[in-house]
């Protein structure tokens, strides 16, 4: 009887920590009940559509300039969203300049959410010096706003996206390595790690079966939220000339290069902005309503 009960005992410790279907299935019942969050995720998914299929579907050439047909208005025929200072149809640029956008908004926290994920899970679970160590370097980083960070960063390396993108994962791993160590020490010190611990269990089975499926979510939702400060962050690269080139679509240069026809044609000149503004506080909406429906605490 004794062995027996023991024996039960070292397997249920040793057992994955997942999350069941049913909790699945929770989560997406909590999202279907949130209108904003899927407002806000079928404009993002709609803007995915219309990105990837950009060259395609565009009613113009983005990059045919006429100087006769320059700053058209709103409405013009053939211009539906008006023409930018060199005469090229926005409608077309808005479009195409939306792959650029959600690429340089997207990538650096997906990069960032795997390198500050491994690194903050490690500091987390190793506790120490190896914590101290790592945290007290990534408080360096953390010293520094955002925004001054990104730009000297991409002033030190040059213009370009790949240097944006780098720039951008620098400024975003800190903050997700401070998130995914909160986390992870909390997930460390839970009976449940100990009792797998005390049955023999590797690091390496704790942390796979017992450590990631409860630490992951937290990370990932609160990476979901950066996503529009780094769109925001990297339009505003392009806009000092650190990130996207001329000619290529983007919304930040576009803003950058319509600056000068503020007083003549506001309304086309605001347009990019009003597009970075939509995306931004979409992703927003979504990840506030991936947080209440995971059920994550802030």
């Amino acid at each position: 009887m004794t062995d027996s009960v023991a024996s039960l005992t070292a397997a249920a410790v040793t057992a994955p920590v997942a999350r069941s279907p049913g909790y699945w299935s929770n989560v997406l019942r909590r999202l279907r009940r949130d209108p904003l969050a899927l407002t806000a995720g079928g404009v993002i998914l709609a803007l995915i559509i219309i990105a990837i299929l950009a060259p395609w579907i565009t009613p113009a050439d983005p990059f045919q300039a006429s100087m006769l047909k320059r700053l058209r208005p709103i409405g013009t025929e053939g211009y539906p969203l008006g023409a930018d200072e060199l005469g090229r149809d926005m409608l077309s640029r808005l479009m195409l300049g939306a792959r650029l956008s959600l690429f340089m908004g997207i990538v650096p926290v997906i990069a960032a959410f795997v390198v500050g994920s491994a690194i903050g899970i490690l500091a987390g679970y190793a506790g120490g010096w190896t914590s101290t160590l790592i945290m007290r370097v990534v408080d360096v980083f953390y010293a520094f706003p955002s925004v001054l960070l990104a730009i000297a960063l991409s002033g030190t390396l040059g213009a370009g996206i790949f240097n944006a993108i780098l720039s951008l994962t620098i400024v975003f791993v800190p903050q997700i390595v401070r998130v995914a160590e909160s986390v992870t020490t909390q997930v460390r010190r839970s009976d449940y790690v100990d009792a797998a611990r005390a049955s023999g269990a590797s690091p390496f089975t704790i942390v796979r079966a017992h450590v990631l499926s409860n630490v992951l979510g937290p990370i990932f939702v609160y990476s979901t939220s950066l996503i529009s400060v780094s769109m925001i962050l990297a339009s505003g690269l392009s806009f000092l000339g650190l990130g996207v080139r001329p000619p290529e679509p983007e919304w930040g240069l576009m803003l950058n290069t319509l600056r000068t026809a503020i007083y003549t044609q506001p309304w086309v000149a605001a347009l990019p902005g009003v597009m970075i503004f939509i995306t931004s506080m979409s992703f927003n909406l979504l990840s506030d309503g991936l947080r209440s429906a995971m059920e994550v605490k802030e």
